[in-house]
């Protein structure tokens, strides 16, 4: 225990703290904190997953299909129960559920998952293949199925304001119409509606008061592929192909193919893919506490709620249902499973919450305390998993 306290998690808090400190005191700006996030997200995890997941073979997987359906129905059907609990205590709206769901259900295994899980299990086929599931599970389902909830809930918003016949404000919105190759701006007069999502537009002439309300998800989407020739398509639709073309979706779920169909990698290429995966966990770490750094966070039930949900509640419904499902055989692959789902929330959804401007604060202080607490609940799994594998 005191060795990977000392050896494996003291690294990860020392690292992120220096992440923190460089945010606070601006050693990088905005733009370079961006590039780091593109790094971690887009080459070297991509790298990192692929390379580790095509060294699996056919057997492997059909010796953990235990675990991968484990890993599917648990982390998903968890989202789903911190959507509707977050609506059932703290009232919260269909939309700002989903975003607490996005948070309080969805591990940062981007950021996060090889740097913790590494150093304690190895870097090995079984370590990189719970990361792998995870990761794609969190990437192409929990994130397209937030979106689509948010959707949902922006869509109930703006009939329930319509019926009431909700007064709005008018305001002189600027308005981009294409006459052939060229784009024209003019202003319009519009009223805006009280009560329902705004576009950035709308959100920007109502000025103070726009701050405060809600982007509407659909017309952004719209608004942001408005160039494309073809008519726009539905962005609960987009959200899903949007999310499964990323790379960190992408490139596990093709080495997972080329596993299946029986393609394997040379291995001259190996080297490659390993020199850039190298960096991931260091930069992951980096990144997570300069993300960390631009965070203002208070402290009330329902972020408590949170953190206590992804970081305890979590992982240990995870375990019990491993055990029950007969994993108890192999209890280091548990112990894998229930870390990899005991990280702090995933950074995607703060990101998510910051660019609607729902749930900001919760979920913006909700990602602050249980990255922090986070030191705890790994020390208290890597404690306690040893003890229930004798049990068991």
């Amino acid at each position: 225990m005191i060795n990977i306290l000392v050896n494996d998690i003291c690294p990860i808090l020392v690292i992120m703290l220096l992440g923190y400190l460089c945010g606070k005191f601006y050693f990088f700006d905005n733009d370079q904190r961006q590039g780091l996030n593109k790094l971690v997200l887009n080459i070297a995890l991509p790298a990192a997953l692929f390379i580790s997941i095509v060294k699996a073979t056919r057997k492997m997987f059909a010796q953990d299909i235990i675990l991968t359906l484990i890993s599917i129905f648990g982390v998903v059907g968890l989202f789903m129960l911190s959507y509707y609990l977050d609506k059932l205590f703290f009232h919260r709206t269909t939309q700002q559920a989903a975003v607490c769901a996005l948070i309080a259900g969805s591990p940062t295994i981007g950021f996060l998952g090889f740097a913790v899980l590494d150093p304690i299990y190895g870097n090995n086929a079984s370590t990189n293949l719970v990361i792998g599931i995870v990761s794609i599970v969190v990437n192409a389902i929990t994130i397209p199925l937030g979106l689509a909830l948010i959707n949902k809930g922006q869509a109930i918003a703006k009939k329930k304001a319509k019926a009431n016949n909700n007064k709005g404000t008018n305001v002189e919105v600027e308005d981009i119409k294409k006459q052939g190759s060229t784009k024209i701006k003019q202003k319009v007069m519009v009223t805006i509606p009280d009560g329902v999502p705004v576009t950035d537009a709308e959100a920007k002439a109502l000025k103070e008061k726009g701050l405060e309300r809600e982007i509407d998800l659909a017309r952004a989407e719209i608004a942001d592929h408005a160039d494309e020739p073809h008519k726009p398509m539905d962005p609960t639709l987009r959200s899903v192909i949007d999310a499964i073309k990323q790379p960190v979706a992408a490139a596990p779920l093709i080495a997972v193919l080329c596993v299946l169909i029986g393609i394997r990698i040379p291995t001259a290429w190996a080297p490659t893919f390993d020199l850039i995966a190298k960096a991931n966990a260091g930069v992951a770490v980096l990144a997570a506490g300069l993300a960390l750094s631009t965070v203002k966070f208070s402290i009330n039930k329902e972020v408590l709620w949170n953190t206590f949900f992804r970081l305890f509640l979590t992982p240990a419904v995870i375990v019990l249902v491993a055990y029950l499902c007969g994993m108890g055989s192999d209890p280091t692959k548990i112990s894998m499973l229930c870390l990899a789902t005991a990280l702090p929330p995933a950074f995607s959804g703060i990101i998510i919450s910051s660019r609607y401007n729902i749930y900001v604060k919760e979920g913006a202080s909700s990602v602050a305390v249980s990255t922090v607490f986070f030191a705890v609940s790994c020390i208290f799994w890597i404690w306690l998993l040893p003890i229930l594998a004798h049990l068991f």
